[in-house]
Parts: structure tokens; sequence; C-alpha cells
């Protein structure tokens, strides 16, 4: 059974780009669509009549939402296939619940109502800190929207946790048949610095030739699952977010594992990918580690 490609729509000018996205996504990966808009309101519908009072003025009909999108879906590409949901829950807590029988959920960079000048709404930002399937967060500008980079970026973490970002990343090029960049970034503590040449058994040699073994051992299995993916493999010293943010203006997507911490708030972003969900010139997807 193939799980689907869940999508939290709510009449929002960036669901809507988010529906493009994922339609296109779901038609690469031969996945159905399912469309998910969850309001606190419906839990009301039915229990009183509407004065006119109870509901703000911005509260769009949600079957209207729903509809519109299924049809814009439709228009977008009309062999895949789409199914339609409206939970009386608020938005995110319906799109988690959705999250454990999806592939991937796909939400817009900010809801309706939300502040222009939000870089990531809370919605998005919930669902991608919470969820047990990968999440993807669509923004960007429009090169990278449109995928005309042909490129996938992985931000390469530890072989202990990375494994699944990488096999996401790596399914990801494949359905694309574009070339995966996977990057590990090193640093040289200020303490281990030195003003000497670098050499064999320098600092700055050993954290990259260090970095370099990560790499080998993360990708070494997906390589050899996906013989057919171009990969280009790089050591850069820097910070992560910064090289990743900086590289994201030439991907179509850009991907990060999140570790995924014991607590009652379930996975906890890192500065990374924090960085990436508000700044990123392209789509990001967060894949956590299966607990």
């Amino acid at each position: 059974m193939q799980l689907p490609l869940v999508v939290g729509v709510d009449g929002s000018d960036a669901s809507l780009q988010a529906v493009d996205w994922a339609v296109d996504e779901a038609a690469r990966r031969g996945l159905p669509l399912r469309l998910v808009h969850g309001s606190r309101w419906e839990r009301y519908d039915g229990a009183a009549p509407w004065t006119g009072v109870e509901r703000p003025s911005e509260r769009m009909p949600a079957e209207h939402v729903v509809a519109s999108a299924a049809e814009r879906a439709g228009r977008r590409n009309p062999e895949v296939k789409v199914s339609t949901e409206i939970v009386p829950e608020e938005a995110a807590s319906a799109l988690l619940h959705e999250g454990d029988n999806a592939s991937v959920l796909v939400t817009g960079s900010r809801g309706r109502g939300e502040l222009k000048g939000l870089l990531l709404g809370s919605v998005g930002l919930a669902v991608a800190a919470r969820a047990h399937c990968p999440v993807i967060v669509v923004r960007g500008d429009k090169a990278g929207l449109a995928g005309t980079h042909g490129r996938i970026l992985l931000g390469a973490g530890e072989p202990a946790t990375g494994g699944e970002a990488v096999r996401f990343a790596f399914r990801e090029a494949e359905a694309r048949g574009c070339a995966l960049d996977v990057v590990r970034t090193w640093r040289c503590p200020a303490h281990e610095s030195t003003d000497r040449p670098a050499q064999a058994g320098d600092p700055a040699h050993d954290h990259e030739e260090r970095a370099s073994a990560l790499l080998d051992a993360l990708l070494h299995d997906a390589m050899a699952d996906h013989p057919g993916v171009r990969v280009h493999r790089t050591t850069v010293e820097g910070t992560a977010r910064k090289v990743l943010l900086n590289r994201s203006a030439a991907a179509d997507l850009v991907i990060v594992g999140a570790r995924r911490r014991q607590g009652r708030f379930g996975l906890q972003l890192g500065l990374v990918s924090h960085t990436l969900l508000h700044h990123a010139d392209c789509p990001v997807a967060v894949v956590p580690v299966p607990v």
C-alpha cells in the first residue's frame, strides 16, 4: 500500500503554492495526493446557528477550501489521484495526525491570516518540529520552486543519525533524475588553529580528513543501492547553516536530518533546520530519525 503525500491547505497563497509543488512531487513518485484542511471551527458547525458574529470574517468555508485545492490539483495534473479531508482540529494538530499515515507532509511557508512579515508560519514550524514522517516546507525563489536547477542538496549529518535523510535524498534525486550534492561541513576550533601552512598532522587537515571519512561511511550503502544517481560530495570549512543556506540558491530541494530528542515536545529542531526553514531559497525537507 502506498502512503499518500499529504498537503495542508487553508486557501492561502502559500498553501496553493504548496499544492502545485506537491502535485508535481506526487506525479514524480507515483503517489496519491491527500489534501487536508484543519479548522477548530468545524467542531461547532451544526452545534448552533451561525449568527455572523462568532466566526472570524476571514474564515473561508472548509468545503470551499478543499474543493478549490482539489480543482487546482486536477488542472495541474489530472493523472494524480487526489482525495480530500476536513479535520475538526487546529491545523498543526490535524496535519500531525495525518502524518502518521503519510509518506511525506507538505506545507506552505505561511498560513491564512498570518502576518506577511513572518518568514515561516506557526503551522509549518510546528509540523516540521514534531512530525514522525518527512516534512517539506514549500518556500524559496521562482527557480527553486520550479525545480530548474537539476540538483538536490543534502546536509550530511552523523552516520548514526543521518541515514534516513540520506535514503530520502537518494530516492528524491532518483525520482527527479537529477544530481545529488552532499555537503559535510567542518570547523577547526580556535584553540587548535595554527599559523603554519596546512600539512599532514595540522588541525585543519585532520578535521577535513575526518569529515571526508564520515561522508564515506554515510553514503556507502545508499550509493550501492542507487548506482544511477550522480553524487557530488564536498567537505567545506564553515558552519552548516551558512554553507547550506548559500548553496540552497542553486538547489531545487535542500534536505536535512533531525535528531529526535526524548521529551514531551517530541522532535526539537536545531539551528540548521531553523535557519533553512526561515531563509532557504528553495523548498526544505526535514527528515526525522525514526524512534
